[in-house]
């Protein structure tokens, strides 16, 4: 394992040399890796595991006929590596338990009978994990309990492994039964494609997670894309400038300066009067955020968002108002221009 620096802080990382894809395939030979769900980890983590020789099946419910066909597009054969997700976790050696969140608390009564002594579980996710009481996801002893989480979407996950590269992934043992828990999941996570893994624990790993998703990655940045769209529009702007000024350039030239140098580079190489604006502004923004993050942090910590996500994914008619906010979401002014934006980009 490599010491690097990370910013002043010297953390313990995996890479791939330190653990070469020929040492996970010898940790990984005599295991059977079935994956249930085939939804949005599943398909990246199951074909990368593939491509890299590993022995995979997938458990999948029929019942979801477009996830089941997408396994058998991608290979899979029914009664041979594509089976109900029972059959599947009885066959596996390590369960990588890769359906929603919702989906793991209700599956779970289905999976534990199938959990034999010596089979690890797996996880991307630590929130059925550390949010056990509230989830019921509770596994038995005489199992390794495993997560590995990379951070970036199934897509990503995909995109980046055929693209040679790899999305940097977190691992944590939760429960080592086998004392061999902690070589499989770096194993796992060789195999799936990661960039380099770094440790964490399953609350570390959720509590980043949701904060992240509700902060910078998802909530903060649509929020903060909003605010600005409005205050243009507001101002006489037209909506392809106010869209242009808010999104197109964050996403088509800054964050791409960012993500190959660093955000003083970014900086460095953007106008003088750029420069002195957003050094100025920056702290401002920093103030007035950082008590909603404290407060996110909270409700994470606490459990409160758990409750959010269980109660509101409980509900019967959870499906309809989820669309209806994802449709006023995409139907508002600032996205119906983001399309036709989208459509004037010249033809790659």
């Amino acid at each position: 394992m490599a010491k690097i620096d990370f910013g002043g802080v010297l953390e313990t990382v995996v890479t791939r040399e330190e653990f070469p894809l020929s040492k996970a395939r010898e940790v990984l030979k005599k295991e059977v890796v079935a994956i249930i769900g085939y939804g949005v980890q599943g398909p990246a983590q199951a074909l990368n595991m593939k491509d890299n020789g590993i022995n995979v099946i997938i458990g999948q419910a029929p019942e979801f006929k477009a996830d089941w066909d997408k396994a058998v597009k991608d290979g899979f054969v029914p009664g041979k590596t594509l089976f109900t997700v029972e059959e599947a976790a009885e066959k596996g050696t390590i369960i990588q338990y890769l359906v929603s969140d919702a989906a793991q608390r209700i599956l779970w009564p289905k999976i534990k009978p199938h959990l034999k002594k010596g089979d690890a579980l797996y996880f991307s996710h630590g929130f059925s994990i550390t949010y056990k009481e509230q989830t019921g996801v509770i596994p038995p002893a005489d199992i390794d309990v495993i997560l590995c989480a990379p951070k970036g979407s199934g897509t990503s996950v995909r995109r980046n492994f055929l693209a040679g590269a790899g999305i940097n992934s977190s691992y944590s043992v939760f429960q080592d039964f086998t004392g061999r828990a902690e070589e499989r999941t770096l194993a796992l996570g060789i195999a799936i494609g990661s960039g380099y893994l770094f440790p964490t624990t399953f609350e570390h790993e959720v509590y980043s997670d949701l904060t992240g998703e509700r902060g910078v990655l998802m909530g903060a940045l649509a929020g903060i894309m909003d605010a600005q769209y409005q205050v243009l529009r507001e101002n006489g702007h037209s909506p392809s400038e106010a869209f242009n000024e808010t999104v197109e350039e964050l996403t088509q030239s800054l964050i791409r300066l960012v993500d190959e140098n660093g955000m003083d580079w970014m900086y460095s190489n953007c106008s003088a009067t750029a420069q002195r604006g957003a050094l100025d502004w920056r702290p401002k923004f920093m103030q007035a955020t950082l008590p909603v993050f404290k407060d996110l942090y909270n409700k994470v910590k606490t459990g409160a968002e758990c409750e959010r996500v269980i109660s509101s994914l409980s509900s019967p008619d959870y499906k309809q108002k989820l669309d209806a906010e994802l449709k006023e979401l995409g139907s508002s002014e600032i996205w119906k221009t983001g399309t036709a934006v989208r459509k004037l980009r010249p033809v790659k």
